[in-house]
């Protein structure tokens, strides 16, 4: 029985686009789980087995980064040196912003990353009282932390206006749309489809919506149409539509353990039972052990017949693997921090993120969504990728859920669930 490999290993795609499977029932109304507090890593590794690793060269964690900062230097117009220090310094800037959110919790609004016309860290606060500017040392820069105040409201309340809001300013609309918060701006923003009737008097109301909750509203028309990154026919990790009895693929994404198993990460809106196809054509059978498909999570758990490695491939030819080191809580994720994701659909790439308060539109989530969700620039994504590696260098950042395309069918942005929100018992699987 060949070995199962790692996550980032999603399905060879043809053009036959199906049907996403729905997501499982939404299970009873339960209270949104904190994040836990923002680390690394635990203090010991999860005594779990692993497998020796597949075929394919295994990056250590500066060349991941390397490989990533040769994606960033060609999207920010910098040396090669340059977008090095900058991705390292993103990470160990990290416990700086988790600090500076605790500190300015009462005003905070927003913190976000900066690349032009400097790296820097900018703080969105509320109120008048000016706040000095400092730096941190990190990645061998020396790197700016501006403090902006103003902001009509905490990033807080921005959440709890949303969630009491929210259907209010939905009903209001002609079509479905998603909301989330601009910590650059201190604003919610509402993303409406830009081809839907009445998109231009959508785009009039901002201001009835800002008077209707209190707090400033952007609506921005996108011309898009925003759906979960939808399974389709091929191989590598496949089933069978329930729905359309026709065969479905889709991504696979980092390795995980509940102390006694392991197990591969992919969407629950990817079918429920599934077959992996290795390389060399060999179909590995897989079994489901849950699946999460509501609010805040669109994850199920698939488990082989061997002890899984915790690696995953990150380039499109499946010949490089990188392990996974340590992951990134939600809390400590700010809107500019650049991560990477691999598909089979549109291979590997970079980019920024835009927002970390996110609900995406309709019912993506078994029913409405939470915002809970992270949103990246495009350029890629695309149907198949769904469930695969978001992450920066070795560290996990989450899964991909959706995301939000334009007629000519190119990205505007994708979202992922973050690792946070692995089902209960279950955590990442680490070297």
């Amino acid at each position: 029985m060949p070995a199962l490999l790692p996550g980032g290993t999603p399905p060879y795609l043809d053009s036959d686009v199906i049907a996403d499977v729905p997501p499982p029932a939404p299970p009873p109304a339960i209270v949104i789980p904190v994040p836990p507090a923002p680390i690394l890593l635990p203090l010991t590794p999860p005594p779990a087995a692993t497998a020796d690793p597949p075929p394919g060269r295994l990056l250590s964690t500066i060349e991941a980064l390397a490989r990533d900062a040769q994606e960033y230097a060609a999207a920010n117009a910098v040396g090669a040196d340059e977008a090095m220090r900058r991705l390292q310094a993103q990470e160990e800037s990290i416990a700086v912003t988790d600090r500076l959110a605790i500190a300015y919790r009462d005003r905070l609004a927003g913190i976000a990353i900066e690349h032009s016309p400097a790296y820097r860290i900018i703080v969105l606060l509320t109120g008048s009282e000016a706040v000095p500017d400092q730096s941190v040392s990190a990645g061998g820069l020396t790197v700016p932390i501006l403090f902006r105040t103003g902001a009509a409201a905490t990033r807080d309340r921005l959440l709890a206006t949303i969630t009491e809001h929210r259907l209010a300013i939905l009903d209001a609309l002609p079509g479905p749309a998603g909301v989330g918060i601009d910590p650059r701006s201190g604003e919610i923003v509402v993303t409406v489809k830009a081809l839907t009737g009445g998109s231009e008097e959508a785009l009039a109301r901002s201001a009835e919506f800002s008077t209707l909750t209190g707090v400033p509203v952007r609506v921005r028309l996108l011309d898009q149409t925003e759906a979960n990154l939808s399974a389709v026919g091929g191989s590598r990790v496949e089933g069978i539509d329930d729905t359309t009895g026709r065969r479905a693929a889709c991504t696979t994404g980092f390795v995980v353990t509940d102390q006694a198993r392991t197990g591969i990460l992919t969407a629950a809106h990817c079918p429920y039972t599934l077959v992996y196809r290795d390389p060399a054509g060999t179909i590995v059978p897989l079994t489901q052990a849950g699946a999460w498909g509501a609010r805040y999570q669109d994850v199920q758990i698939q488990l082989g017949p061997t002890a899984l490695s915790p690696l995953f491939f990150s380039d499109r030819e499946k010949s490089v693997l990188r392990p996974v080191t340590r992951w990134r809580n939600r809390a400590s994720t700010r809107a500019g921090d650049v991560v990477c994701h691999r598909g089979e659909r549109t291979g590997y790439s970079c980019a920024q993120i835009e927002l970390v308060d996110y609900a995406p539109p309709g019912d993506l989530c078994g029913g409405p969504c939470d915002a809970t969700w992270v949103t990246v620039a495009g350029p890629s994504c695309g149907a198949g990728d769904s469930g695969g590696p978001v992450f920066a260098g070795t560290t996990a950042f989450g899964i991909l859920k959706g995301g939000s395309y334009r007629r000519d069918g190119g990205c505007t942005f994708y979202y992922y669930m973050s690792t946070d929100y692995l089902p209960a018992g279950w955590t990442l699987l680490y070297r």
